[in-house]
């Protein structure tokens, strides 16, 4: 009975449109004697240098002209590529064949890999890279997707651009306009303040506001605790200052609690991880977990904060710079946004002079410029003993994918710290900031659809 490998090879000899489909996708570590490294390495160079099918001749010719291999291979090779032959294979099943046989030698790759790891063995990755690399072999197929053809495909192209985006909305006006309606999935979204200026409180804001619209929510925390993030909530959710919680009485709060979980068919998850210990792949794990005991998926995942947080990529006590490191978290990040096609919120810290800017920008993203490379959308949240006395907090527009980032670049919402609640000011105070108050196209019946989802009556 042939190997697998043997019909591999010789398809890729003789069969064009079976090589043309399967061969961006092996790799020459997936075959594991010599000889078959090297006729695989010598079909590849030649089909890359002159875009037809190597012949056996061929292989014969190149393969002497190595330097790398003995004498005794050569002759092996040679009697190997005498006996492939032109036999016919249904194409369709040997390119499943060969799908099966790539994704089974990566993950047998990976095992190894993440067990020379495990031993201490790999001087450049620890443990915490064992997950993302058993991911990455599980996730191994053909894709022959080659690309948009822009003259071929404009019905594809024209079906996406009338095609409605699925997005999370926000219950404040402003951040509806400037996203055109909210977050899409698979994305990164960032808020860039200085310290006790409003980040978690913001995300806890909008955490709160998506639970009411009947999404699932997921936090993670690696901050505050699950009970100081939980107790936040409350206070916005049950429209209560957060120093009279503790006073509530039992019957209440939970009156208030069940009055909100009859309103929604969304439910919150709060974890807390230790600062600095966890990175995507304990988030992706986490998401599995609750898959399997809670048939929880989330519609959102708010991760509080980006700074706080490991890279899978590198050892803890790895000299990185931290350019490098937190540019990898985001795109870690960004990369489990993709994966579990959902939004992402997070935030970063200032940098020290950043801290006292009343105009901050993207030079003020504390210890990584490539942070605001990889989010979609990044503001600054600002605040001042000004807009502090008037009940209210700046945002400036950082980065847009998503709109026009001139066009709104500066408003304000009001804060009320006491219940961790944003509200939507008078269009009077956004009249006079600079870049503020310029109409989008977000409609009024928008606007009133969005304020009717994501807002609750407190009072029943």
């Amino acid at each position: 009975m042939e190997k697998i490998e043997t019909t591999i090879l010789r398809n890729l000899l003789f069969n064009n449109e079976y090589c043309r489909k399967v061969l961006p996708f092996i790799k020459t570590e997936y075959f594991e004697n010599l000889h078959e490294k090297v006729v695989f390495e010598e079909i590849c160079k030649f089909i890359v240098a002159y875009e037809e099918l190597a012949t056996k001749e061929v292989l014969l010719i190149e393969t002497e002209k190595r330097t790398d291999i003995t004498e005794d291979t050569y002759k092996t090779i040679c009697d190997y590529v005498s006996k492939l032959d032109d036999g016919h294979a249904d194409l369709e099943w040997v390119t499943d064949t060969t799908e099966k046989w790539c994704r089974d030698r990566a993950i047998y790759l990976a095992l190894m890999e993440s067990i020379k790891i495990a031993d201490g063995q790999d001087e450049k990755k620890n443990r915490d890279a064992i997950p993302s690399i058993l991911q990455e072999a599980l996730a191994v197929g053909f894709d022959n997707n080659v690309g948009h053809d822009y003259l071929n495909d404009f019905e594809k192209r024209y079906d996406f651009y009338h095609k409605k985006q699925e997005r999370i909305s926000f219950d404040l006006d402003y951040f509806n306009k400037i996203t055109k309606g909210g977050m899409p999935n698979k994305t990164l979204n960032i808020a860039l303040a200085g310290t006790g200026v409003g980040k978690s409180l913001f995300m806890c804001h909008v955490a709160a506001s998506v639970l009411l619209q009947g999404k699932n929510v997921l936090y993670i925390t690696l901050e505050m605790s699950e009970e100081k993030i939980a107790e936040r909530i409350d206070a916005n959710l049950l429209n209560i200052n957060i120093k009279d919680i503790e006073t509530l009485p039992k019957i209440m709060f939970e009156s208030k609690v069940n009055a909100i979980a009859k309103k929604t068919q969304g439910t919150l998850i709060i974890k807390e991880y230790p600062t600095a210990s966890a990175h995507s792949g304990h988030f992706r794990a986490l998401l599995n977990e609750l898959q399997l005991k809670k048939s929880f998926r989330p519609d959102i995942i708010f991760i509080d904060y980006l700074n706080i947080c490991a890279s899978s990529r590198y050892k803890g006590n790895l000299s990185v710079n931290s350019y490098s490191y937190i540019k990898s978290i985001a795109e870690e990040l960004r990369g489990l946004a993709v994966e579990t096609n959902v939004p992402i919120v997070s935030a970063t810290q200032t940098t020290r002079s950043g801290s006292t800017n009343s105009d901050p920008d993207l030079t003020d993203t504390s210890e990584s410029f490539g942070l605001p490379a990889t989010a979609d959308l990044m503001f600054a949240l600002i605040s001042t003993e000004e807009l502090e006395g008037l009940g209210q907090i700046m945002v400036k527009q950082l980065k847009n994918r998503y709109n026009d980032p001139t066009v709104n670049k500066r408003f304000v919402v009001g804060i009320d710290r006491a219940k961790m609640r944003l509200y939507d000011v008078e269009q009077n105070a956004q009249d006079g900031i600079l870049d503020a108050g310029k109409e989008e196209e977000y409609t009024y019946e928008e606007k009133q659809k969005t304020k009717q989802i994501c807002r609750i009556n407190f009072n029943d």
